[in-house]
């Protein structure tokens, strides 16, 4: 009977679908969101010190060839080239002025991170009265806060796209080249023969076109300056280039950062993360009638939708549920795939067992936490600045300026 019941209500979803809707970007970007939690929770662990206090470890440090996994569930490329297609279709059908629909997206995205740091600002206190170590909350802190960052950044991105719109209409695909020589420039700068002279602080100049990048191509996809040979150029291209900068060039193999590592991809973004992007992208754009095709079925349609409506809670809680399992595990001791260091392949095995577990407690809080998503409309004045003190005062605690 509740197989028949979820069937039906997936036959709904579909039925409620409007013919218009572009099934393929929608799933394109339930599958980018998917891959953040999922990442995070496979190349992310703990390891105990000898007062039970958790600290971050990677399985990375351990396995280097874990790494080519980093490659699959790094597709905040893919992310940003749905988000660059999405904002153009939802531009062009503003009517007010620009202001007003770059306000709109932006308390959207802020409601939730609002929520979920506001939230942990009140709980601090509360687990460390239980007993919970301050160096596991200050871990803790750390990796709620560590997807966050993507939401500041894709507010800046989304500003510029009356620009990149601009861009794309002029320029064409091109518009996304003088990104990646930018990002080529100052990689050559701080990793070349001049590296011991370069101030570390120039790599932050990767931040904003580094991830600007495919956002840019999105926005060519939706003005449909992008076709299926440029598609098939960015694949190619892009493939090559990847390849290049982890053979000859020796870039990290890692997609995401190691501890103990001197150099990170990811943060801010080399050129092997748009040379990924690219070769993403391509595939995306390629792929796109398939996919497309094979969403017209409720069954797969159904999940994608549901993704796509929680995609801020997914974004911003997925670390929460993890550590609502690690953190009272800790208490026990050493357990396997959980609390003990991810040092061993019986690790691995351990933590994908886990992740059910984590799944099933991201999805219990979501029942609640999806309400930081809907509209504040009778949230007073008074609560919302309470509730920005306390982000503001988590924030500070998670990135160690107190």
């Amino acid at each position: 009977m509740k197989a028949l019941a979820i069937k039906a209500q997936a036959v709904r979803i579909d039925a409620r679908t409007p013919a218009h809707r572009d099934r393929a970007v929608d799933g394109l970007r339930a599958l980018a969101l998917l891959a953040v939690p999922v990442g995070h929770w496979m190349l992310g662990g703990f390891t105990p010190d000898d007062d039970g206090a958790l600290h971050n470890a990677s399985p990375l440090a351990t396995f280097g060839f874990f790494a080519p996994v980093s490659w699959v569930l790094q597709m905040l490329g893919i992310f940003f080239l749905v988000g660059g297609y999405a904002s153009v279709l939802s531009y062009r059908r503003h009517q007010g002025p620009p202001g007003e629909w770059l306000r709109g997206r932006i308390v959207r995205l802020g409601r939730p991170v609002l929520g979920v740091t506001a939230v942990w600002a009140a709980m601090l206190p509360v687990l460390y009265a239980t007993g919970v170590p301050g160096a596991t909350l200050r871990t803790g802190s750390t990796l709620v806060i560590q997807p966050l960052w993507f939401v500041g950044v894709y507010v800046a991105v989304t500003a510029l796209t009356p620009y990149c719109v601009r861009a794309s209409r002029r320029m064409g695909a091109w518009a996304a080249a003088p990104l990646i020589a930018s990002v080529a420039v100052v990689d050559f700068l701080r990793y070349g023969p001049y590296a011991d002279a370069v101030p570390s602080w120039l790599s932050l100049l990767n931040l904003l076109p580094g991830w600007l990048f495919a956002y840019q191509l999105g926005v060519c996809w939706g003005e449909k300056r992008i076709g299926r040979r440029g598609a098939a150029v960015l694949l190619a291209g892009g493939a090559v280039l990847f390849a290049l900068l982890l053979v000859v060039f020796h870039y990290p193999a890692s997609m995401v950062g190691v501890p103990g590592e001197t150099r990170t991809n990811s943060h801010p973004p080399s050129l092997l993360v748009l040379a990924l992007a690219a070769a993403q992208s391509g595939a995306a754009i390629l792929l796109r009638d398939r996919i497309g095709r094979l969403l017209r079925r409720p069954a797969l349609w159904a999940p994608v939708v549901v993704i796509n409506l929680s995609a801020m809670t997914i974004l911003c809680w997925h670390q929460t549920a993890m550590l609502a399992a690690a953190v009272p595990a800790s208490f026990l001791g050493t357990v396997p795939g959980l609390t003990g260091a991810p040092d061993s392949l019986g690790w691995i095995l351990a933590r994908v067992a886990w992740l059910p577990v984590f799944a099933g407690l991201l999805l219990l809080i979501g029942r609640y936490a999806r309400a930081f998503e809907a509209p504040w409309g009778n949230v007073t004045a008074a609560r919302r600045a309470v509730a920005g003190l306390l982000a503001a005062g988590f924030a500070v605690f998670a990135l160690g300026l107190a």
